[in-house]
Parts: structure tokens; sequence; C-alpha cells
């Protein structure tokens, strides 16, 4: 299935840089680039978290939704992930994509311009209508956190 979602650069952008991108031809996530407007660097130091930049704005259709998602690379060799994975980015906003990285490891990470820093995978939406209701039992019931054994 093929979904288009039309992209725009924000001001001071780096136009050279490539639209979110799929790196093979099974992948399930496309590939984006962190795109800072000096063209720099940023260092997150051991624990620290920051908003890196993509320099993009996109129009997704309704009734979806674009996941943005770590890249397995970064999370083993550096400890670095998507502090809200996956975090969501809802049809009706125009702003810039930004990623919010984490360093979970134990040395800084540098961050540079055009390294690809995360994956975004577009998914449908099914919202729900919420309402007062009585509940049915269930066997498990309340049990939740490890309820169910922790192996």
């Amino acid at each position: 299935m093929r979904l288009r979602i039309n992209v725009a650069f924000v001001d001071g952008a780096d136009r050279d840089l490539p639209l979110p991108f799929y790196a093979t031809g099974g992948a399930a996530g496309a590939d984006v680039c962190a795109n800072f407007a000096d063209r720099g660097t940023l260092t997150l130091a051991p624990g620290a978290r920051a908003v890196v930049p993509t320099g993009l704005r996109m129009a997704i259709p309704d009734g979806f939704e674009v996941q943005v998602r770590p890249r397995s690379g970064l999370a083993l060799k550096h400890g670095v992930t998507v502090v809200n994975a996956p975090g969501t980015i809802d049809s009706d906003y125009r702003g810039e994509v930004g990623v919010l990285l984490v360093n979970l490891g134990d040395m800084p990470f540098v961050v540079s311009h055009g390294m690809r820093v995360a994956q975004l995978v577009a998914a449908p939406v099914v919202q729900a209508q919420f309402a007062l209701g009585s509940l049915t039992d269930t066997a498990r019931g309340a049990g939740g956190f490890g309820s169910t054994g922790t192996d």
C-alpha cells in the first residue's frame, strides 16, 4: 500500500538533504535526517535529551498518523533512542517535525547535520468514542505490571 504525504522544508532548512526515505525495499520505516539551520552539530551528554530538527513540515492525510521511532543501530551502538517512542505526528499538525532524542549511553553522542536520527512509520488511526458504561469481568481483572509473570 502506498500513501502520499506532502512535505515542505521550513525556512532555513538544508534543501539538499533527502526527504524521508526507505533504506531497503522491505523497510517499514522511512529514515529522516537531522537538519540544523546552522548546518552544525548537537552533542547529547549521557542522560541528556533534545529536540533534533528535521527541517520538514508535512501534511498527513486524515485518518493517518506518522509514528516517530528509534533507529535500532543508534540504540544498540550508542544508547541513543527516541524518548517518547513511538512519537506521534497528528494529521492536523503543520509545524516542523522534531525528533526527541535521549542519550542513555555512558558517552557523549554527537548528532551531526544530515545524520539519520529516526524512522517515520505511517499508520492508520481509529478514533474511539469513550463513554461511561458497565465493564465486563475478565479472568485477568485489574492485574497489571507483571501480574501475568516476569518471564
